[in-house]
């Protein structure tokens, strides 16, 4: 049988040898591909089995990185391999519709799974370069590599994939009308990315610098500010980064950008509206930088606000929350702490005097209630031992106003000692003398008088 004997369709048994011969070849690159792959493998892990530990997981994520891309690249082997083979067949179908429909098909095939098999192989590459950059911050000591390693590696990750599709999109026999589509689909998805990975990277810088900056210790006033500024600025950089994300993508589409020129060019009034409607907002968007900036108030602050006593649980770029004390939540707008009074607790520090007023008989024992104060402020786990002090500051017909004064760490503290002192105190009187209290007076004077009444 000649080489140039015709079998079926008009194909000949040289163009059909040639074929054969083609995926034999691929089946062959295949079995060599996977057996390298192998005895690299087995050779590296040989090598780790008797290599210093600093070296051992490298060649071990070498081993493993290797047996990852073969099948990726053998997809690519038989993708190109099976083109050629059935393209040379259909080349020689004696229909010429069918052959032009066929190869047209066979092309757009090639060009998808050249596409598909490199986003595979890189997709591979980037997660396991992810795991090696993780596997190196599990080692390291320091909280940068921590946060910021996995990132890049998810960074990686996600760019290498897209990377096929920049580099393998000639490829793809792509229509005429739909490129244009396929472009802004590819750019969109870039600039999504990007922006993912710059949030990831807003946020874990946030989360590094609070993690040195702990708020749940006693003297946490730099904590306070620094938990505050990072909070508000990590916001602002999330709303930027949203909005030119945003921006970008409607920019990709030529059409949607030749709307907003047009909009922009004839809606002149329609912007002076939105520009004084928008006053208010921007308003509010720079006192929250204004917070940020001066910090009249910062996060735990504790502040008397609107008659309420509370802690600054939440700060925005629009409302402040403030944790009332007994676990209600007062939402302020952030001009509030701008435009109103207010009183800050812990301004400069979180120490405070807790005061105490008592109204007591003009014959109570000065001497002997200053030292009993000070036996109840030693005993006391509240006092800070740094005020001690009673005093006159009033005085009526019938009853004397006595004010305790002693200090605290915070104000929570303080409560808690001005509750203890007010209590014990009156205790002390009640037991020691009950004459000096005003309402016994009052009432043996009122006696008296009716006595004296009644014998007139």
């Amino acid at each position: 049988m000649s080489g140039d004997e015709t079998l079926f369709f008009g194909i000949r048994m040289s163009t059909l040898g040639a074929g054969i011969l083609t995926v034999v070849l691929v089946a062959l690159a295949h079995m060599a591909l996977k057996w390298w792959a192998g005895r690299r493998a087995r050779r590296d892990e040989a090598e780790a089995a008797s290599a210093p530990a600093a070296d051992q997981a490298l060649r071990r994520w070498l081993a493993s990185t290797v047996l990852a891309i073969v099948a990726p690249i053998a997809l690519l082997l038989w993708i190109h391999g099976l083109y050629y083979a059935l393209s040379n067949l259909l080349a020689e179908i004696p229909y010429p519709a069918l052959t032009r429909h066929g190869l047209a098909a066979l092309e757009g095939l090639r060009g998808v799974g050249t596409v598909l098999a490199l986003m595979w192989l890189l997709a591979r590459i980037g997660r396991s370069i992810e795991s090696r950059l993780v596997a190196i911050s599990a080692r390291t000591e320091g909280d940068t590599d921590d946060l910021f390693l996995p990132i890049l590696g998810k960074a990686v990750r996600l760019l290498l994939p897209l990377l096929a599709i920049i580099l393998g999109s000639p490829a793809l026999a792509v229509p005429e009308q739909m490129q244009s589509l396929f472009r802004n689909g590819v750019s969109m998805v870039l600039i999504g990315t990007f922006a993912y990975i710059l949030y990831q990277l807003v946020d874990a810088t946030a989360q590094l610098v609070l993690s040195r900056y702990r708020i749940d210790v006693q003297d946490n006033r730099e904590a306070r500010a620094v938990h505050t500024q990072v909070t508000v600025l990590r916001k602002v950089a999330l709303v930027v980064i949203g909005v030119f994300t945003i921006a970008s993508m409607l920019m990709v589409f030529e059409s949607v950008r030749q709307l907003g020129t047009a909009i922009l060019a004839s809606a002149g009034v329609a912007g002076i509206v939105v520009g004084f409607a928008a006053q208010r907002s921007i308003a509010t968007l720079l006192a929250g930088f204004q917070i940020a900036l001066t910090q009249p108030i910062r996060i735990d602050d504790v502040v008397i606000v609107e008659n309420e006593w509370g802690r600054i649980e939440e700060i925005t770029l629009t409302y402040v929350v403030v944790r009332i004390w007994d676990l209600r939540r007062l939402i302020l707008p952030i001009t509030y702490f701008i435009e109103k009074p207010f009183q800050n607790w812990t301004r400069t520090s979180a120490d405070i005097l807790a005061t105490v007023f008592l109204h007591v008989d003009h014959t109570v024992p000065l001497d002997r209630l200053r030292t009993e104060l000070t036996r109840i402020l030693e005993a006391s786990q509240y006092w800070d031992r740094k005020v001690n002090v009673l005093q006159v500051t009033d005085t009526t017909e019938h009853t004397v106003q006595i004010r305790a004064l002693g200090s605290a760490a915070d104000a929570s503290l303080a409560w808690n000692l001005r509750c203890e002192v007010r209590e014990k105190l009156i205790h002390f009187l009640q037991e020691n003398y009950p004459e000096s209290l005003p309402r016994l007076r009052l009432m043996r004077e009122d006696g008296r008088l009716e006595k004296e009444l009644q014998r007139a």
